[in-house]
């Protein structure tokens, strides 16, 4: 890509860390205390929105500037070697605090048993406001910042800290995008009024890009723990339908963010625009050419088909893809269609980002007639529509989603 396309650097920050993965072999897999298990080795590699979104977007080419936070510590060494492997140029904003410990998880993964994950945050806990400095944010087109549900001083006190970063990076003039992970419910992240921040923290959000379980957990907790207990697990988004996204986004919307793009892991991308031109009208350096296109969309697109290898990091990708075409200026059907078609690229192999490749790949592989799995059946009222070789659920026209 040529980066004349995208003119402003984007600047990716949040959570980042490193993930340890011991290598397990197959047979019985069992833990008890005193037992000794023998195992192969272990890869590492980092984690989290900033490595997962920064280091697609700067595979998909675009000029990006990672700005996670770590300790001066061998997990924190180790983190910045890997970023700097990929280009030297993305440890330049890493934030290196002395004397704290960097964030790390231990990936058990054994054959034929769900992952299991130990997490320690971190300098992710202590990344404040103020650690993005005005000089940045000036220079900056878009500032993405993901993950703030895992970082303590962005969900403490009202999320006051989440919402004075954002607002620092709207009044700098940048387009602002965020996304979340869903909280621990067994953690301080569960128990705080995520409905609270984000009244807070939206008007400040020009697109807002969470997975529709982390904002069902965040909007009606009631509704996300009886789903739960009616289907027997937390894979709920096989039961979520058009009705609950329709009334989810509508209320994001209403909170004040522009554009609201929800993940739906296999089953595609959801995007609702804003109706207020006043409020499209805010959207920084990266403001649409032709705002009116944007205005009042409702927009769903399927997956497309690939083998797959492994999910790690899709999600982050889908952003990296949905922030690519949206930075290119291009139209909400080619950015949602890049979107949903840079995460599959990202699931064709086992890790987070080498399967991206550079965005003109991505769009050769659309041309070329890349076929996409068919709507869920409660999303096939929405009107079709074609857009070169991909297939589009329109429902901006439709008078009465529900």
């Amino acid at each position: 890509m040529d980066n004349g396309a995208a003119p402003y650097p984007i600047i990716v920050g949040g959570h980042i860390c490193l993930d340890i993965i011991p290598a397990i072999p197959g047979g019985p897999f069992s833990m008890a205390p005193g037992k000794l298990l023998n195992i192969g080795q272990a890869s590492l590699s980092t984690g989290g929105a900033v490595a997962n979104t920064g280091l697609a977007l700067q595979r998909l080419g675009l000029p990006v500037k990672l700005m996670g936070k770590v300790g001066d510590d061998f997990f924190g060494q180790a983190i910045l070697s890997i970023i700097g492997d990929r280009q030297q140029e993305l440890t330049e904003g890493m934030i290196v605090a002395a004397g704290e410990a960097s964030s790390y998880s231990i990936v058990i993964n054994p054959p034929q048993v769900d992952r299991m994950f130990l997490h320690c945050t971190g300098a992710n806990d202590t990344f404040k406001a103020e650690d993005v400095t005005d000089e940045s944010l000036e220079e900056a087109g878009l500032f993405h910042f993901g993950y703030p549900p895992l970082m303590r001083h962005m969900y403490e006190n009202g999320g006051a800290e989440l919402a004075e970063l954002m607002r620092r990076a709207k009044a700098a003039g940048v387009t602002t995008s965020m996304d979340m992970a869903k909280p621990d419910t067994d953690a301080p992240s569960g128990q705080v009024d995520w409905r609270e921040i984000l009244a807070r923290t939206l008007p400040d959000v020009d697109l807002f890009l969470p997975s529709v379980e982390e904002i069902l957990f965040m909007l009606r907790r009631d509704v996300y723990d009886g789903m739960i207990a009616s289907v027997g697990s937390d894979q709920l988004l096989s039961h979520i339908d058009a009705a609950m996204l329709e009334a989810l986004s509508s209320e994001l919307l209403d909170m004040g963010a522009a554009i609201v793009a929800l993940k739906l892991g296999e089953y595609g991308l959801y995007v609702r625009t804003t109706a207020s031109e006043e409020r499209m009208a805010r959207l920084g350096r990266y403001q649409p050419r032709q705002v009116a296109c944007w205005l009042n969309r409702e927009l769903y697109v399927p997956c497309f088909r690939v083998e797959v290898a492994g999910t790690t990091g899709a999600g982050d990708c889908t952003i990296a893809g949905f922030l690519a075409g949206f930075v290119q200026g291009l139209s909400p059907e080619d950015t949602v269609i890049g979107a949903v078609a840079t995460g599959a690229c990202n699931v064709e192999q086992p890790d987070a980002t080498s399967g991206i490749p550079a965005w003109r790949d991505v769009q050769s592989r659309l041309q070329a007639g890349w076929a996409a799995y068919p709507p869920r059946a409660d999303f096939s009222h929405f009107h079709v529509s074609s857009q070169g070789n991909a297939v589009i659920y329109d429902g901006s026209a439709v008078a009465d989603f529900k």
